[in-house]
């Protein structure tokens, strides 16, 4: 295993160490409201330390950007980190939730590791390098269409502005597709489309590191991923389309009618 992929895995399961001795506790969980329907934990904080600590003590000089402590993303290598991706899954007791840690190299997707903490279940990527899942390498499903396939999707119930745009895509998709699934972890939903579990996925207004390191593992398992227009901007749009490259034009297709002009964008 590559030398940064080793370190990212430390740090991913130190920091689903931390998570997994709260989960029988999370009545003594302090909370806080970042936003409307938007919360961070102690456990998120704990749990960002473990990684920083580990990614800074390996590689003093990588940039870091964090969900939580922030970061402003300079140098020619950059960690992105989401140290629990699906918190209100994980305030409730729903066992959906994962660690996600990707590292970019002059701005491309080099690294990315993603661990659930519940089902001890590890993907890892390396650019050129291929996709592993509990250390053997997968490939995308290779669906053609979104006839009959099983997607996973995130509801935009932060972006009140775009319910109509999503709900007219939800009811296209859902028209064709066998079925869909709304886990609440955009980081596991990812890993789960690279190898085979889903057979593609889209979202509205996710972050960096919610999709990193799950879009190289896609990438690196034979699959796309895009922006609602087909391009290479969802880090920025914060827009994501993925799948195999036939269900990903289909998926892209398919929702393309309900894009509002901000969505266009």
């Amino acid at each position: 295993m590559h030398p940064m992929v080793n370190i990212a895995v430390r740090a991913a399961r130190s920091a689903g160490n931390v998570i997994a001795r709260h989960m029988d506790r999370l009545d003594r969980v302090k909370v806080e409201a970042k936003g409307e329907n938007d919360f961070v934990s102690e456990v998120d904080r704990l749990a960002e330390g473990e990684i920083i600590a580990i990614l800074r003590h390996a590689y003093p000089d990588h940039g870091i950007v964090g969900e939580e402590s922030g970061g402003d993303g300079r140098g020619e290598y950059v960690w992105v980190i989401d140290p629990l991706d699906g918190t209100t899954n994980f305030l409730r007791g729903f066992p959906h939730f994962a660690v996600s840690i990707a590292l970019k190299y002059r701005g491309a997707l080099e690294v990315g590791v993603i661990y659930d903490p519940v089902r001890q279940e590890l993907w890892t990527a390396k650019r050129g390098g291929g996709t592993t899942f509990e250390g053997r390498r997968v490939r995308i499903a290779p669906r053609r269409s979104i006839d009959n396939a099983l997607l996973g999707t995130g509801f935009p119930f932060r972006l009140r502005q775009h319910h109509d745009a999503y709900l007219g895509m939800f009811g296209d998709v859902l028209g064709r597709a066998g079925d869909l699934r709304r886990a609440g972890s955009a980081a596991l939903d990812l890993a789960y489309v690279a190898c085979g579990r889903l057979d593609g996925f889209w979202e509205i207004g996710l972050k960096p590191w919610d999709m990193a390191a799950g879009a190289l593992m896609i990438r690196e398992a034979g699959g796309i991923v895009g922006d609602f227009a087909g391009g290479d901007n969802y880090l920025e749009t914060g827009n994501i389309v993925a799948g195999s490259p036939k269900l990903f034009a289909d998926l892209v297709r398919t929702i393309r009618p309900h894009l509002n002009e901000n969505l266009r964008a």
